[in-house]
């Protein structure tokens, strides 16, 4: 249940005392950073607020319309340190225009204009760490800093604060976790019918009595595709179908190596890529293991709790936020990170669950998901942040 704010706080470009929170972002496209923002975006007009997006803009601009937000379109997304020295000013301009009360930045590139922004018309700066980002050299980690330098720094997993705190300098007082969150009400075994996952078998051409293996995620090489492959290689003596599901984004060379080792490892008959699936519920319904095969640690990995929502058994790699969504053993098995005999052993494990101990672990799983990782708790807990800044400053006004 998302609150409504304080009637206390906020400036409103109405004239009114609604809170307006503007966020910022590269491009409203495909991704995890683009679906909390929309998600973020419909919780605050609910909550009363008004939402406000700026980026480049993309295809899910109608998606945040639907949701009660406006977008506003700026180019956000380049890292000319011309063009974003212009955007201050645009951005600057904008807050004044419609009485932005926060500035939540998503992404290095527009986080620096935002901050610069921000200062200049007094306005209230928060920041989401969503990824690790590459530390190599100062340079590198000067530019990551911004992503640290909110009044609030929201991390999307514990693995990403003690990441924060372990490679910035920052008061660790200033650090939010707040762990992404799972739509319920779609990734619910209620109300995903059986003609859907039925539809999708048909398509994907699947038999009847074999099991599905699924690794959901973009085609890019740290999603572990590739590992997969190996692991499902020292697999030979079980039946099993495996899908990688996930666009290329244009990486057809790394697209056509997965076909060419598919091809060169026996696979042809087992394993199939399929592009962008639009009905990922009934993908999860359909599959008899989820796998998370990342090599390098994501900050999340919403996948998993995805998959764990509607009580499907999950693989993953044991580390960043993977290992923090699941219960060893009991709601998913966890193998050490680019390890293909420990990938091909938990498989073994998951595939071997006898119809009851699937029930007992899909009971567990779909409680755990709902107590901890569903979307209402991640928006409860970024509004109240909202709200915890708002209302200091109502104070201090208050208190002049």
């Amino acid at each position: 249940m998302i609150k409504a704010f304080d009637a206390s706080v906020g400036r409103g470009a109405d004239g009114s005392e609604r809170p307006v929170i503007l966020q910022v972002l590269p491009r409203l496209d495909m991704g995890g950073v683009e679906r909390g923002a929309i998600e973020i975006a419909s919780a605050i007009t609910r909550a009363g607020g008004t939402a406000i997006v700026a980026s480049e803009g993309g295809g899910l601009e109608r998606e945040l319309g639907k949701a009660g937000g406006s977008h506003v379109t700026l180019p956000l997304a380049t890292k000319n340190p011309l063009i974003m020295r212009r955007n201050v000013g645009r951005l600057a301009a904008l807050i004044q225009e419609l009485n932005v009360d926060i500035v939540h930045a998503r992404s290095r590139a527009p986080a620096w204009s935002a901050s610069a922004a921000a200062r200049r018309t007094g306005r209230h700066f928060v920041t989401t760490f969503h990824g690790t980002y590459g530390i190599g050299s100062p340079v590198k980690r000067r530019y990551n800093s911004i992503m640290v330098s909110g009044e609030r720094v929201i991390a999307i997993s514990e693995f990403i604060a003690r990441h924060i705190r372990d490679n910035y300098v920052v008061d660790p007082a200033r650090i939010r976790i707040i762990q992404r969150g799972v739509d319920l009400s779609r990734f619910n075994l209620a109300t995903v019918s059986a003609e859907r996952v039925v539809k999708l078998a048909n398509d994907w051409r699947l038999p009847d009595d074999l099991p599905l293996i699924m690794l959901p995620g973009r085609l890019t090489r740290w999603k572990g595709q590739r590992l997969l492959l190996d692991a499902l290689a020292g697999l030979g003596d079980l039946e099993f179908r495996c899908a990688l599901v996930g666009s290329d984004q244009g990486r057809t060379k790394y697209r056509a190596e997965l076909e060419e080792a598919i091809a060169a490892q026996g696979l042809a008959s087992r394993v199939f890529i399929v592009d962008d699936c639009n009905d990922m519920p009934a993908a999860y319904m359909l599959a008899d293991v989820v796998v998370s095969a990342s090599t390098d640690p994501e900050g999340f990995g919403r996948v998993i709790s995805e998959a764990q929502a509607l009580g499907c058994p999950v693989v993953a790699s044991d580390h960043g936020g993977a290992s923090e969504q699941v219960i060893p053993d009991r709601t998913a098995f966890l193998f050490p990170p680019g390890d293909k005999e420990g990938l091909a052993a938990a498989l073994r494990q998951a595939l071997g669950l006898s119809v009851l101990e699937r029930e007992r672990l899909a009971r567990e799983a779909i409680h755990h998901v709902q107590e901890n990782f569903s979307i209402e708790r991640m928006c409860a807990r970024t509004l109240g942040l909202y709200t915890e800044l708002l209302r200091a400053e109502a104070y201090e006004r208050i208190g002049a």
